[in-house]
């Protein structure tokens, strides 16, 4: 009786190909318009932490009118003097980077679980995170970097964070470009970077010591525009150049042989990829610290949402990454009464828990 069932559909199916086709395209257009409200909730979400985030301080201001300050500034008619001083000079800086580092941090690693076919890349499995680390600590214990005053420890970060990725390079030219190799070798580099830098954290005063700490667990607590003001090129050029690989990325996850047999070289699309994520990245965590989890979670979260079509879970993750890493650094301010919790904190508490029980919840394979 069953088979005689899965016989009319079929015949009905082979009948009436023009509906069959249509069904198909609604279901299509059902499943981007879902991916699309995705991302615009991950948007609005990101605009409401941005008006709470601003009436947080010694300074109060309510919820609608941090709108409303925000709006008379970028139009050129400012009424509340004051207001737009507090905002502008002290707040926003903050939250224009939690804004930058979350997107491109989550972005960079949606890319990295992409071109790796791994659901645990981001930007420390490369070593890219390590190698600022101890460029920072280098700077920071020694007093040994590339530039000199208060740019010393940002300067140090930014080049340390790319030699792993130019080793990577190295051993792909001569090893192949496969996952495996690029994860191993990232791996690889992590740990000495990270050998290197407790080194030097043993040789430093308790001082050092603690301002070390500091930078390697990550922050957003910057007042100036120079630090939002840099991220954003690195973030802007990278989301674009991204997105404009987003099609060759979704053709090299599905294998290197179906890649080929396609026309697309996945070697030199993984390496491109790589240098970008790279260059992002580093652009950010040289201001940040190393802010963890959010390029780990915010991708698997988006997929297991959206899916894995780059098109959309770029720009998703990017939006989701912006929101939480803005939403948790709301949380490290008001959780205490003196004393802020560095952002970097509350993203591993957060994205643990949220990674952990939608991986046990998750009805469908995201992979």
């Amino acid at each position: 009786m069953d088979g005689g069932k899965v016989i009319d559909r079929a015949v009905r199916a082979w009948m009436e190909p023009e509906a069959d086709v249509e069904e198909e395209v609604r279901t299509f257009q059902r499943n981007a318009s879902l991916k699309v409200l995705f991302i615009v909730a991950c948007v609005v979400a990101a605009f409401v932490a941005v008006g709470i985030s601003v009436t947080i301080g010694d300074y109060s201001i309510s919820f609608v009118d941090t709108y409303k300050v925000i709006f008379d500034h970028l139009l050129g008619n400012v009424t509340d003097s004051m207001g737009d001083y507090v905002i502008f000079t002290w707040r926003m800086p903050r939250i224009l980077t939690g804004l930058i580092a979350g997107a491109g941090l989550a972005a960079a690693g949606c890319v990295m679980q992409s071109i790796l076919r791994n659901p645990l890349a981001d930007t420390y499995t490369t070593g890219i995170s390590s190698g600022a680390s101890f460029g920072a600590s280098l700077a920071l214990g020694l007093g040994i970097s590339v530039a000199s005053g208060t740019v010393a420890v940002i300067a140090n970060a930014f080049v340390f964070s790319l030699i792993p990725v130019f080793i990577i390079i190295l051993v792909m030219k001569m090893k192949g470009s496969s996952p495996s190799v690029m994860i191993m070798t990232g791996i690889a580099v992590m740990y000495i970077f990270n050998a290197a830098a407790t080194l030097i954290r043993l040789r430093a005063d308790s001082e050092t010591q603690a301002a070390i700490f500091a930078w390697s667990v990550g922050s957003i607590d910057v007042t100036s525009w120079s630090a939002p003001e840099t991220m954003v090129v690195f973030v802007i050029v990278g989301l674009v150049a991204l997105m404009l690989l987003s099609k060759k990325l979704n053709v090299i996850s599905t294998g290197d042989e179906s890649a080929r047999s396609m026309g697309v070289d996945a070697e030199t699309i993984r390496i491109i990829a790589l240098v970008i994520i790279s260059l992002m990245a580093a652009g950010i965590v040289s201001f940040t610290g190393l802010i963890g989890f959010v390029g780990l979670v915010c991708p698997h979260i988006a997929r297991l949402v959206i899916g894995s079509d780059n098109r959309y879970l770029i720009p998703a993750s990017a939006a989701f990454g912006s929101a939480l890493l803005l939403i948790a650094d709301i949380i490290g301010r008001v959780i205490t009464a003196n004393n802020d919790i560095q952002v970097g904190v509350i993203t591993a508490f957060i994205g643990g828990p949220m990674f952990l029980y939608l991986i046990v919840k998750s009805r469908r394979e995201a992979w």
